[in-house]
Order: C-alpha cells, then sequence, then structure tokens
C-alpha cells in the first residue's frame, strides 16, 4: 500500500507540473520565464513537502496522519477549476511583467499542492522503516517508485492524457484519486512502532 501510494503521488506531482505550463500559458504564454517560474515552484514546494514531512514523521507517525497530507491536496486539486484562473487574472492584472508575473502566479497556484505531495516520501518513508526494520534499502526502493511514477506521470500526461482530456478535468480526477487514497489510509489506521534500534538513547529509556 505505502509503496502504491508513493508511486501515485510521485505520478501525479508531475504530471500536475505538466498540466502547470497550460493553465498559465493564457496569461503568461509558455516563455522560458513561464516555465522557469514553474519548474522553480515546484522544486521549491518539493523541497519544503520533503523537510516538513520528515519532522511530521518523527511525531508518533501513522496511516491516518498521513492521509491528512493526502487529503490536503486532494482538496486543492478538487477546487483548483475554480480559483486557478482567478488567480492567473489577477497576478496578470497588477502588470508585475514578464518575469515576476509568472513568478508570483506560480507560487499562488503551485506551491501549497506540491509541498504536501513533497510530504509524502518521507513520510512514507518512515512508516515502512518501522514496519520492515530496514533503513538504506527501503528508504531507495520509496524514492525510486517515487521517481519511476515521476516518469511516467510525465509521459502520460504529455504524450496521451492531455490530448484526450482538458486541463481542468485531469486536475479534478488527480483529486479525486488522491481523496480515495487518503480515505484508505484514514480508515486504515496503522500507528508506527518505532523499532528499538531506531530509537535515540533518551527515547530508550522513556
Amino acid at each position: 500500500m505505502i509503496k502504491l501510494i508513493v508511486f501515485i503521488c510521485g505520478a501525479i506531482v508531475m504530471s500536475f507540473e505538466i498540466l502547470g505550463s497550460r493553465v498559465l500559458a493564457p496569461n503568461f504564454g509558455s516563455s522560458v520565464f513561464a516555465w522557469g517560474s514553474l519548474i522553480s515552484t515546484f522544486l521549491a514546494g518539493l523541497s519544503a513537502g520533503y523537510y516538513f514531512g520528515g519532522k511530521a514523521a518523527d511525531r508518533s507517525p501513522s496511516t491516518r496522519k498521513l492521509s491528512l497530507i493526502v487529503l490536503c491536496p486532494a482538496i486543492l486539486f478538487l477546487t483548483f477549476p475554480f480559483y486557478s484562473n482567478p488567480v492567473a487574472d489577477w497576478v496578470f492584472d497588477l502588470n508585475l511583467g514578464i518575469r515576476l508575473g509568472p513568478l508570483l502566479a506560480s507560487i499562488l497556484l503551485f506551491f501549497l499542492p506540491s509541498l504536501f505531495l513533497g510530504a509524502v516520501s518521507p513520510y512514507t518513508a518512515k512508516l515502512a522503516i518501522c514496519s520492515l526494520h530496514t533503513s538504506g534499502k527501503t528508504i531507495g526502493t520509496l524514492y525510486a517508485l517515487s521517481t519511476l511514477g515521476s516518469i511516467v506521470g510525465t509521459l502520460a500526461t504529455s504524450f496521451y492524457l492531455i490530448t484526450v482530456a482538458g486541463v481542468k478535468v485531469l486536475i479534478m480526477a488527480q483529486g479525486g484519486a488522491l481523496l480515495v487514497l487518503g480515505g484508505i489510509l484514514f480508515y486504515a489506521n496503522i500507528r508506527c512502532e518505532i523499532p528499538e534500534w531506531l530509537k535515540r538513547p533518551d527515547e530508550k529509556h522513556s
């Protein structure tokens, strides 16, 4: 289950990035500034997600808490078609220029969803380590699956999905998939029992 979640979230985050270029295009075009803003925003969001996801994973991790991390971007994706155009139009009307305009729009539209999706990998890694009593191999496998999912999401979206469905439909479909995953995780409610050898010295005697 954990491996499937990592794979799907990896696929969704890159698919969302590809679709993001279409969201920005009507107002800001497809210039190098738009793409640079989009890529930088996703990288910043994922980086922040890795950090905060890792911190959250150290506090009694469970699948129920992981479900909340997954459900947050699900809600953002499902409501995205309703606020994306007004936000992009508002930023465009500010006349910030060809550099700051797409950057601000990217931050407002894509930073938060990518942050939550980035938090999934370190959180699931902690859960997997607790259940499998391994570390390096487990983490490597999960991040490999996340990257593989990203490749699949990129190719599937750019080569096929974007030609058969609209951008808003695809984003809402991704939100629906995350909603289902979050619901399954919430009701599974598996807590992480940290192995003795992973505990810090002060925790072993508590």
